[in-house]
């Protein structure tokens, strides 16, 4: 029998603020806390040397622009420029949902590279420094998808299936909590359980990725190497994942019955890993790492 999702997205309902504190936004703010904390501590290791704890600080300041930022841009652009072309200002709607991982990345690699410039490091030792930061965020993210029942995977008749009453449940979609309970009690919505795909990203993205990277960056590694195998990894993990996650309902499969919009957008981070692993063979280590 599948399991019914049925989770409330609003962590703590507020009398002064009617829409509460949802459980999404506290995952951003776990992430950040996380990166701040992992970020401090390779900072005492001396894995960027010459820059203090407040420079540090401002980086994980623009790196949360960029994140907030560039996630939503991305989401506009790579997924749904139509409606911005409709309604400009639902760019700034983010209670309505919507934020891109690779705005996102795209986005801390400009602020990274802007903190570069004012604090004169190399930018790559800053993609280097970051990359075993992040996982945990990406990881949390997913969960607060998971927990919003959005992003679903595709349809299975696995014992881990679960139904989640936001996707399409033919004649029964639209129906209240209460009547989606009482029908799935009966056996009657098992035919639309899908694959968890969010806590499969989740695991991959957040846990496995971190243990690689945070693993592989206890020893001083050439400069590109760290960053490269955050792009590597992921990707592959990403376009892995695809496979069991719902396409995106405006694309569909994009080429051969199998290729989705995530896939694709994956691709370059899978060969641009692989050009910084190359490229980190005749690179300088960090004194510190």
């Amino acid at each position: 029998m599948s399991f019914l999702h049925d989770i409330d997205p609003i962590a703590l309902s507020l009398p002064f603020w009617p829409h509460g504190i949802h459980w999404y936004g506290l995952m951003y703010v776990g992430g950040f806390a996380a990166a701040w904390w992992l970020g401090k501590h390779r900072l005492a290791q001396g894995r960027l040397p010459g820059i203090d704890e407040n420079g540090f600080g401002d980086l994980l300041f623009y790196a949360m622009l960029g994140v907030i930022v560039g996630g939503r841009v991305g989401f506009v652009l790579f997924y749904d420029l139509p409606a911005f072309f409709a309604d400009p200002l639902m760019l700034f709607k983010l209670r309505d949902g919507g934020m891109s991982f690779h705005g996102g990345l795209l986005g801390v690699l400009l602020a990274g590279f802007w903190w570069c410039r004012k604090y004169d490091v190399h930018w790559f030792d800053i993609l280097d420094f970051i990359a075993p930061l992040a996982p945990i965020g990406l990881g949390l993210g997913r969960l607060g998808n998971w927990i919003n029942g959005e992003l679903w995977g595709r349809l299975t008749s696995s014992p881990l299936g679960v139904v989640f009453p936001k996707a399409d449940l033919g004649a029964y979609s639209g129906l209240p909590m209460e009547q989606l309970r009482a029908l799935h009690a009966q056996g009657l919505l098992d035919a639309y359980a899908r694959w968890p795909s969010q806590l499969l990203q989740a695991f991959l993205e957040g846990a496995v990725l971190f243990a690689l990277l945070w693993w592989f960056s206890r020893r001083p590694r050439p400069r590109y190497a760290v960053a490269g195998l955050f792009g590597l990894a992921y990707g592959l993990f990403r376009i892995f994942a695809e496979f069991f996650r719902e396409p995106d309902a405006q694309f569909g499969f994009i080429a051969f019955g199998w290729l989705t919009m995530g896939m694709l957008l994956s691709l370059p981070m899978v060969a641009f890993g692989l050009w910084l692993l190359w490229r980190s063979r005749r690179a300088p280590t960090l004194a510190g790492g």
